[in-house]
């Protein structure tokens, strides 16, 4: 088989923070299928189709992206900051797994990006500079008594966490229960950090005490970090510092 899938991430916004290597596939490519809004950020030119697609039809958008690919098309399947980070890698991998046995023998590879989580911990310091966890509060593919689970048991060993899809207009009950389970398990008042469009000229972080939080904190534009109990604040002219030290305090 001559085509290609490329499942490329094209960074948090900044067009400086795409790879070099996800340009480069773009370049390549005879055709690009992904979520509307990160369909558009790809440059376009006369050799390149677009194809973009609404939101949760993830295998519809990868059985399209490897049926092309078997007929000899270089596909670029498109995500927002890193395509292995809740985004369309796994996606893709789930269709080869239960699709066309022909998929399996596709040239079929992932272009790493730079990540939501990764840019917020940079646009405030080093937040993330230990043990951390991310978790989707998404309920959309998995119970909330789970995703509820893993928020405790994330406190109760102190990581550091990040948290992706806190809040939407469909589900705003979620970000508030994870507010309460968090406020509850962690008893203290670590910071939490609210990175809205981060590396974007509208940028905003906010760094609020984790028991003064509340729900319309966040939207799905913004991505949550929590310290772990060890997480520093070093106050200066501007806007303070975050670092998680390296070391943990007994």
């Amino acid at each position: 088989m001559t085509g290609w899938v490329q499942i490329v991430g094209i960074g948090p916004g900044d067009e400086d923070l795409v790879t070099p290597q996800v340009q480069a596939a773009i370049r390549e490519a005879t055709d690009a299928v992904g979520y509307i809004p990160y369909v558009e950020r790809v440059a376009q030119n006369q050799n390149l189709t677009l194809h973009p697609s609404d939101n949760r039809v993830e295998i519809d958008r990868s059985v399209h992206a490897l049926k092309m690919a078997s007929e000899g098309k270089r596909v670029v399947v498109v995500s927002s900051g890193d395509p292995g980070v809740f985004a369309m890698a796994a996606a893709v991998y789930e269709a080869i797994e239960h699709g066309d046995p022909e998929w399996r023998n596709l040239d079929v590879r992932v272009l790493p990006g730079i990540t939501a989580m990764l840019a917020a911990s940079a646009a405030c310091g080093a937040p993330l500079g230990h043990d951390f966890c991310a978790i989707n509060l998404s309920d959309n593919l998995k119970p909330w008594d789970l995703i509820e689970t893993r928020l405790r048991l994330a406190a109760e060993a102190d990581f550091a966490m990040a948290f992706y899809n806190p809040r939407s207009k469909s589900r705003p009950e979620g970000f508030e229960k994870a507010l309460e389970t968090l406020k509850t398990a962690c008893g203290d008042n670590r910071p939490m950090i609210f990175a809205r469009n981060v590396s974007r000229p509208d940028q905003s972080v906010r760094i609020v005490p984790l028991q003064e939080t509340t729900p319309d904190m966040a939207d799905m534009r913004t991505v949550v970090l929590l310290g772990s109990s060890q997480t520093r604040i070093i106050e200066r002219e501007g806007a303070p510092m975050v670092y998680t030290p390296r070391w943990v305090e007994q």
